[in-house]
């Protein structure tokens, strides 16, 4: 391999893993506190697309597979569907509407548990979107490197 090359890559994998902590610490921020400022899960979730792009980058297709696995974003996905809709039925179950905030009460305003069942709400689509959206991800990728991701389970 020329050595130019050589340093290009390592210069390369050095800068995505300088970056990768900060993207999924922003990315843990933007979750966290949708309901108080602009953002939310599904604006956290989408950022989960840079930081599969980054290790792509950084580290080839094998160890981005071998970090991100398929089947278990896939079936978490899943998860995270079923949890959203349990958190919607509570307020069924309180004897209040479909996604009604019924736990509004807990917590001071501004505090970053201040917002009840919306907070919970907001973290189950951000990791919903993060796991759709990191699937979805390594298939594009999958596409990119002429390789293929077993889809079946």
């Amino acid at each position: 391999m020329n050595e130019n090359l050589r340093i290009k890559r390592v210069i390369q994998r050095c800068g995505c893993d300088a970056v990768l902590p900060f993207a999924l610490v922003y990315i843990l921020y933007i979750i966290l506190h949708g309901h108080l400022s602009p953002g939310g899960g599904f604006q956290g979730g989408v950022l989960m697309a840079g930081v599969v792009i980054l290790l792509y980058l950084g580290h080839g297709f094998e160890a981005t597979v071998d970090a991100l696995s398929y089947h278990t974003l896939h079936k978490s996905e899943g998860v995270a569907s079923v949890a959203y809709v349990a958190l919607a039925l509570m307020g069924v179950a309180a004897g209040a509407q479909f996604c009604q905030n019924i736990l509004y009460t807990h917590g001071s305003i501004g505090d970053l548990y201040s917002s009840g069942t919306i907070f919970w709400m907001n973290v189950v689509v951000g990791v919903k979107v993060i796991t759709g959206i990191g699937s979805i991800s390594l298939l594009m990728i999958s596409l990119l490197a002429g390789k293929d991701i077993d889809t079946t389970d």
